[in-house]
């Protein structure tokens, strides 16, 4: 990669992983519905102008309807997901859960598409769901903490919202192939705007939410979704879509040291041992890692 792709390739790893901090910082004020709503509007403030911008206006208006249902299940779902989990898990196994994206990705594309893995990648889906299931074994407990809300459900909210987001990625490929990655990703937005509109009104938080949630909120919409996106979509079209899928196995680094720094949270041995082996199935499943260039390595 070059040095410019490189620099967008961190930038992107750095945002999304203070995603998970931000989401913490305001979900307590603003609650699971209204951070995820407050996150999407915001988002497409800054996307539909750069949309109509880009002279995308015409391919939005002939597909509106499917890149806003594809909202739902991309952004809707799994944000509200993510927030309900970091009420009770840290920030960091947030994000070690949802490096599993590409994990379930694979799976989905298997059953549905008929995106058949082989080699490597079927063992990278045994290794990577292995990982899943101990890293979930550590937080087993249905007994719920000082938040109010049982481990268990929290981390099977993080394994729900990365199934959303394999589903919206195989239902993209299916049904808006060939549309510009900007139409899908302001569809979406803005789909899961609406569709969180009337109930983050009638779930509003009863006491007006503090500067600091506010703040969290607003640079949750435009840094870690708009201009995120700007850079995913740059590096997609810079080095391919392989590379670019990689920042999601360095989105947990980001997060695990922001939550060390800023939320006091502590970092296990098994957290970072199972983590690691996730990225490792991970890694196999998707094909940007072969056994043969294990053994290459090995050799």
């Amino acid at each position: 990669m070059s040095l410019a792709s490189v620099i967008d390739f961190v930038a992107l790893a750095a945002i999304w992983g203070a995603s998970f901090l931000f989401m913490r910082l305001a979900v307590g004020d603003f609650g699971v519905v209204g951070t995820a709503a407050a996150r999407v509007v915001i988002a497409t403030a800054v996307l539909l102008p750069l949309m109509l911008w880009k002279g995308h206006g015409a391919a939005f208006r002939r597909n509106w309807w499917k890149v806003c249902l594809i909202g739902l299940v991309n952004s809707a779902l799994p944000f509200m997901l993510f927030a309900f989990a970091l009420l009770a898990i840290t920030t960091g196994l947030s994000a070690i859960l949802n490096a599993t994206v590409p994990l379930f990705g694979a799976l989905v594309a298997w059953i549905w598409l008929k995106d058949r893995p082989t080699g490597s990648r079927v063992l990278g889906l045994v290794i990577g769901f292995f990982g899943v299931a101990m890293l979930a074994w550590d937080e087993a407990s249905f007994r719920p903490d000082a938040s109010g809300i049982a481990p268990a459900w929290a981390v099977l909210a993080c394994l729900l919202a990365t199934v959303c987001y394999a589903i919206a990625a195989s239902a993209t490929k299916r049904f808006l192939s060939g549309l510009p990655p900007l139409v899908t990703a302001t569809g979406s937005q803005l789909g899961a705007a609406l569709a969180l509109a009337l109930p983050a009104v009638l779930l509003r938080p009863e006491q007006m939410p503090s500067a600091q949630a506010w703040a969290s909120v607003a640079v949750l919409g435009v840094l870690c979704t708009g201009i995120a996106y700007i850079l995913y979509f740059r590096l997609i079209e810079q080095t391919g879509p392989a590379r670019a899928l990689a920042v999601t196995f360095c989105i947990p680094v980001f997060a695990i040291v922001y939550g060390v720094l800023f939320l006091g949270e502590h970092v296990t041995g098994w957290m970072l041992m199972w983590g690691a082996v996730v990225v490792l199935g991970t890694s196999l499943s998707t094909g940007l890692l072969k056994l043969g260039m294990l053994r290459a390595q090995k050799t």
